[in-house]
């Protein structure tokens, strides 16, 4: 294959002549309709199944509620020899290995995982997902999803490296550095049945008339297997066998240990724990350590001047965001900071540092966050289980 290749060339190779299925999938997000096609029945119905709870029973390829409507097409086949320039998409810091590689075309971009050999096709008039889809579902996934990240943040949603969930529409967003523990935090909060859940790993959020508002992608929380050990309601998602296994693994190890579940949202705290676009309240930035002999302490902080926690918090928009002009983003584009800090300013923003203590977290935001805005500086859970406020009341929790 030529170097040269146009988008039209890449599209017809990687469609290949096949035949596609007369029945679709039409998922209804916020502004966004996506219909979803592909010559396979067996991955429709893995795509039906992980988007159950915003499928779409009206079919319609027109325009809703002030919105967009898009065709996205998966095609199962083996994977694709393209010889071409590519080229590596830098990883982010602390990660290793190659994932990601690209090559701009005249009006698109052709991304290639690297590991998989699944190959896509971004454009705007064109988005093809190409390879053994099938095993690589969740790449199927994320490219479904990357179409609405690409939405809210043509439309001024900034991208937040962190998970999210409501209660009574005022969401708590959770960031954490690497290995922090942000979806086994929301996961324990999930237990609460007042809560709804938003997002596991991507957060998008602007400031409108009403508030701030935030937004989540449908995409379920993927976690490791220490967190569904110690959590009574997703342990079962553990087979049997590899529970008996895990409980002989030394804690630490357990706790670094990657190895992906998806935790389905529905099938374990009911269909009706979504929220789709509540206003943002609050924030938490996880900056604890397993290693760690203090106690556990959230403290109220001022981006403004800790911006160093903001790197918990950025997100690259990646390889697979396009512009509403038709450009893509950049390799290697610089972050702005600033813009976090202003569209911040208003969010009441928590450090948690110290050991790391989920249950401590978890009456925090239970105690002190739900429908309540108070005002103090830090809180600091002691072995004996009281709570010090600087500026406010004394609370105890309860033991």
């Amino acid at each position: 294959m030529s170097h040269g290749i146009t988008k039209e060339e890449l599209r017809s190779t990687m469609l290949a002549d096949v035949s596609l299925c007369e029945e679709t999938l039409e998922l209804a997000l916020p502004e966004m309709q996506i219909l979803i096609r592909s010559n396979s029945m067996q991955l429709l119905n893995i795509l039906r199944h992980y988007f159950q709870h915003i499928v779409s029973p009206i079919k319609s390829t027109s325009s809703v509620n002030d919105g967009i409507a898009i065709e996205v097409v998966a095609i199962e086949s083996p994977v694709i020899n393209l010889d071409l320039p590519l080229h590596d998409w830098s990883r982010e810091a602390g990660k290793r290995g190659k994932k990601d590689a690209y090559l701009d075309l005249d009006d698109g971009r052709c991304i290639y995982k690297v590991r998989t050999g699944m190959t896509f096709l971004q454009s705007l008039q064109h988005r093809i997902a190409a390879g053994p889809c099938i095993t690589n579902s969740n790449q199927v996934i994320n490219f479904i999803n990357n179409q609405y990240i690409n939405l809210l943040q043509q439309r001024g949603y900034l991208i937040c490296h962190a998970a999210a969930l409501a209660e009574n529409n005022r969401a708590i967003a959770i960031a954490g550095f690497s290995g922090g523990g942000k979806s086994t935090t929301m996961l324990h909060l999930m237990s609460d049945p007042r809560f709804d859940y938003v997002t596991n790993d991507r957060l998008f959020i602007r400031a409108d008339e009403e508030g701030m508002c935030a937004r989540g992608i449908p995409k379920l929380p993927r976690v490791n297997p220490g967190t569904l050990l110690h959590n009574p309601q997703l342990k079962e998602i553990l087979p049997q066998e590899r529970i008996a296994e895990l409980q002989d693994i030394p804690q630490q190890a357990l706790w670094n240990l990657e190895e992906k579940y998806d935790v389905d949202i529905a099938a374990v705290y009911g269909e009706s724990r979504f929220s789709a676009e509540p206003e943002l309240a609050h924030f938490l930035i996880l900056n604890w350590s397993h290693d760690s002999q203090v106690q556990t302490q959230v403290t109220e902080v001022n981006l403004a001047e800790r911006s160093e926690l903001l790197d918990a918090i950025m997100k690259s928009s990646g390889p697979f965001y396009q512009y509403a002009d038709g450009s893509f983003y950049r390799d290697h584009t610089h972050l702005n900071r600033d813009a976090y800090i202003c569209m911040l300013a208003g969010v009441h923003v928590y450090e948690v540092s110290g050991r790391v203590d989920f249950e401590c977290v978890q009456q925090f935001c239970l105690q002190q966050l739900c429908e309540i805005s108070p005002s103090y500086n830090t809180v600091t859970k002691s072995a004996s289980e009281t709570v010090r406020v600087d500026d406010g009341p004394k609370i105890r929790y309860p033991v």
